[in-house]
Parts: C-alpha cells; structure tokens; sequence
C-alpha cells in the first residue's frame, strides 16, 4: 500500500481517518465481506449508477441492463459495483419530475464524487435521468458513459399501433370532446404501454438519447434501439466495455461539452422535431460546462435546420420505426453539411467517422433527405416581447399555422387548482378565438415546472369540435404533446415577470413571423397592478425552499444557481 503512486480502484477516494494506507485496509476488509477475491478488489472500479424503481415504469428493463454493463467491465477487466441514486418517473412523481431533475443531479454528482470508481457508466432513459445525470457526470468530473433503457414499442390493436404517449394524449381528447366512452378509455389504457421502455414516440426521453448520443456519451445506435431488443443489452454490455476503456484514456465529461457540440445538439434537437423539454435540459448540461445556452441562436439555427424525422408528435412513425429506417446515424448524414464533423465521442472519434460514409441504409420514410425534408425549417422557434422579455419557446413543427399570427383576448388561470376547477365549467365566458393563459406553475413556483402548458381544450368547446387553440404558460409541455402552445415564458409569474400582471380579459399577441409575444396593456395599469402584486411565501424547509432560493429561470436550465459551474 502506497500513494507514491496515482490510486485507482478501491483505493480511490478513501476515507480521511489521518491514516489513508489503514483507510484502504478497512475498506478492502469490508469489500471481502461481499465475496470478493484480493485480484478482484485490485482491479480498477465501473461504477453503474442504477436508476431501476418499482416507481419507474421506464426502467423496469434496468436490472437486466445492469447485469450487461457488468458482463461488459468485467470481460474487460475491470471490477463492476453498481450503486443506486434518486430514480424519476413522470407518472410517479408530485407535484412533477422536473421538481426532483437538480435532486437526482446532485445526489448522482455526490456518488460520482465519493465513492471510489475510476469511471461510471449511467443507466438512464426516463425523460429527467438522462439529463440529470450527465449534469452530474459534468459537476463531477468523473469519466462516464451514458446508457439509455431505450423506447417501447407500438403495438397493434384494433387496426392502428398504439404507443404511449401521443396516442395517450390523442384518445383523452376524443374523450373530453364526447367521441370514446368512458368504457373505451378505460380499455385503451391497458393497450397504449404494453413493452417495456420509454415513450415510444420522439418525446423527451428519446430527444434527449439522440443528443447524449450526439454529444458523444454513447454509440449512435444506442439512441434508438428498442428496449426489449437483445441489441440493448449488446449495447449494455459494451457500456461496460467502454467505460474500462476510458480507465487508460480517460476523457472528462466537460471535454465534451464544447461550443461546437452543443451547436450540434441544438441542430439534431431541431432536425428531429424534437421536445421543447430539451431546450431546458441542454441549457442546464451547457450550464454545467460552463456554456451559455443562447435561445436566440437556437432561433437562427431554426431557420436553416429542416425537419428530417417524420415521427410522432409532429408525424406518423415510433422510434422502433426510426432506429429502423438507419436512426442516428442516417440522420447525421444528412445534416452532415450544417454540423462541426471534428467533435469526438469518448472514444476520440471524430463525428465525421461516426457516421460513416453514406452507404448505410435508410427508409426515407420516416428520415426524408435534406433536400425533401418534413419542413424546411426546424420544429422550435423563440418569442420575446413584453409578455417574455427573456424569451419563450414555441414548438411549429407541433402546432396549427393558422395560429402563428394570432391576436386575441386571454382567459387566464392563476395556476394548477384555479385551471382545474374552472376549465370545464359550462359556464366558462371562452370561445375559440380566445388565448388561455397558465400562470404560476414555473419552475419557483410550488408546481414545479410540470408538464401542465399543454393546457385542455374547455370541454364545452372541445364537444364542439375545437382541436387546437392558442395556449401558453411558464411551465413545461411534454415532448409527446402537440398544439399552438407557448412554453418556459420567462420571467415565470412567480418571480413577478410581466406574466404575473396578466388578467383575463387582456389582450395579447402572439406572432411567430416577427418572434413576439406581447401584452397588450397600459403601462400606467401594469404599474398599478405591479405595485399590488406580492410574492407567494418560501416553504418553510427541505428541498422545497432550497429550489425556491436557488433555482434559475427556464432560459438557464431551471438549475439551481450553486450547482452551475465553477470554470470557464
């Protein structure tokens, strides 16, 4: 025992007691306890960061996963130790997941830190894991390779495949609007999600996979592959094989997170008709690294990045349907003429080798080529104004055109119990024509940035046949949704952004043309109603009043303010 020497392994990390040689010899001791040889505890350390819940639907596939990873490391020799951390389900979760995405973050970027592993790799896929880990892999400096669960599948019933969670969203509107009874409803829940996996739409979850896919944290192939493919268990387990490679040459997560790659995020993001929920997440992994997120940037991208995907929210396909038209790899060839092709993968490998020479296979059914795109510009455009001094975002590929321009009364909702108690009430004064208006559910407020701005078409109007109106609030929507919707409005309400001031009856104006979002108001009644407004009190304790006092607007990432990152 030494430290003339770089530790590695269990010596990593060993606890202070003033004596670090009795540190290790008290840790190996315990290791022992478990079974382990002395030639096993010397080998260098995988740490399998695992998310698996009874409470994640998502991750049901991550023991199996797991036991891959190990199969991957030890082959490869190095010593697997699989270690558990904080595990987010949307469904799971009150008041919503994004409320515990910076819990999970900090508690991985903990164990990252503290316990003794030469690298990681991070077992991953519902929407909030993916980037609340490589936020922590980022903080923690610690080598890491990401492994998603991978989606679902669609599954035929009745004559059309089904898959969570567009087709959800498409049948609970039918059924406000009076055409599925509450016999078939209740029905088709037991056939939306029937595999394991993800949303097996282009959601938030596999949004995110194609870009840490991207960003180069894993293989290409492994953004798409179904979770209930042997392939995602071959993948795991060169996850494992992987991770012992970066043991010799290791590569520090931040080394990936350059101004080119991000750019290239920002690209794929748009070419995919991806989330609007990316667009925080990638500000908050930018943030990590010490990037800016510039949403105006985004907005300039937007115009010279087609849409190549053609899959639900905004088209007809499933990501198995992607992953088997050519996936990540077909699409990066495509935009291979807007993309900085000398970022590498952990591997060292350089973006234009990753994606080949062209002659892969591809079904320009679901992956158009860049000349014969889906639309040709990208999905996601940002609104400022004085609705949204520091920006909003708007999901185009998503939402009705005849909208875009759009100048109208608001009906506005002081938050989730006022929206609740009062959307299908008959007597709601609402028409079609009108904008309502979600307030207070951002990401300091006690809603905790839920997916909520996908906000319900009033019954009374959806019995009438109304598919679409102009929504738009300072939370989230998720990326399975669709509509004219305006997201991440910031400063949200409850820091006393001018949405704060918003009351129905006000008019606004929404026009994706000039990019503004305005509120159509006196500024001697706004100064009025300034002057009366009043924040909300703290919580009294827990993580709660850590999130109240640290946490940053949506154009920042929705991080709290101590995590983000302390170099350049």
């Amino acid at each position: 025992m030494t430290d003339t020497i770089k530790p590695h392994g269990l010596a990593n990390r060993t606890s202070n007691y003033g004596d670090r040689a009795f540190a290790l010899y008290l840790r190996k001791t315990f290791a022992k306890s478990m079974g382990y040889s002395h030639a096993m505890l010397d080998k260098p350390v995988v740490g399998i960061a695992d998310t698996g819940s009874d409470f994640n639907n998502c991750h049901r596939t991550a023991p199996e996963l797991v036991e891959a990873v190990k199969r991957g490391v030890l082959a490869a020799g190095g010593l697997p130790l699989a270690f558990p951390t904080v595990s987010l389900c949307e469904p799971s979760l009150t008041p919503c997941s994004m409320h515990f995405r910076n819990l999970m973050a900090l508690d991985t970027e903990a164990m990252l830190a503290a316990q003794p592993m030469d690298v990681a790799v991070l077992v991953g896929g519902c929407d909030k894991t993916v980037p609340a880990q490589l936020m922590a892999a980022i903080s923690a400096g610690v080598p890491s390779v990401m492994l998603v669960t991978g989606p679902m599948l669609a599954q035929p019933f009745e004559g059309e495949r089904l898959s969570a969670c567009t087709d959800c969203r498409r049948f609970w509107a039918r059924y406000r609007a009076g055409e599925v009874t509450e016999e078939r409803i209740g029905q088709l829940e037991g056939k939306l999600a029937t595999t394991a996996g993800t949303c097996g739409v282009m959601g938030t979850a596999s949004t995110m996979a194609c870009i840490a896919a991207t960003l180069g944290f894993m293989p290409l192939e492994a953004a798409s592959i179904p979770a209930v493919h042997a392939d995602r268990l071959r993948i795991a387990e060169e996850a494992g094989a992987q991770a012992v490679r970066l043991i010799t040459r290791p590569v520090a997560p931040q080394a990936l997170m350059t101004p080119e790659s991000l750019e290239n995020a920002m690209r794929v993001l748009l070419a995919l008709g991806g989330s609007t929920n990316a667009v925080v997440h990638l500000a908050a992994i930018a943030g990590r690294a010490g990037l800016a997120f510039d949403l105006d940037r985004l907005d300039a991208l937007s115009e010279e990045t087609p849409v190549l995907v053609d899959l639900k929210p905004t088209g007809e396909g499933y990501m198995e349907d992607f992953h088997a038209a050519g996936g990540m790899r077909a699409l990066l060839w495509e935009l291979r003429g807007l993309l900085h092709l000398d970022t590498q993968d952990l591997d060292g490998i350089p973006l234009r080798d990753r994606i080949g020479d062209g002659t892969h296979y591809v079904d320009r059914r679901y992956i158009k080529a860049f000349d014969a795109p889906v639309s040709p510009v990208g999905g996601l455009v940002t609104l400022r104004g004085s609705l949204a001094p520091d920006g909003a975002i708007l999901k185009r590929s998503a939402a009705t055109p005849a909208l875009f321009e759009t100048e109208a009364r608001c009906m506005v909702f002081d938050g989730l119990e006022d929206l609740a108690r009062r959307i299908d009430d008959p007597e709601l004064d609402v028409t079609p024509q009108d904008i309502l208006v979600l307030k207070n559910a951002g990401p300091r407020s006690p809603a905790g940035m839920p997916e909520a701005g996908y906000l319900p078409i009033p019954k009374k109007l959806a019995r009438q046949g109304v598919k679409d109106m102009v929504r738009m609030s300072d939370c989230r929507m998720s990326g399975t949704a669709f509509g004219t919707v305006v997201l991440h409005i910031a400063p949200e309400a409850a820091v006393g952004g001018p949405l704060a001031l918003a009351r129905t009856g006000d008019r606004i104006r929404l026009s994706v043309k000039e990019r503004r979002l305005d509120l159509l108001v006196d500024a001697a009644e706004l100064a009025q109603r300034r002057a009366e407004w009043a924040a909300a009190p703290a919580p009294a304790r827990g993580w709660d009043r850590l999130v109240h006092d640290q946490v940053m607007q949506a154009p920042e990432g929705a991080d709290l303010r101590f995590l983000r990152a302390s170099w350049g």
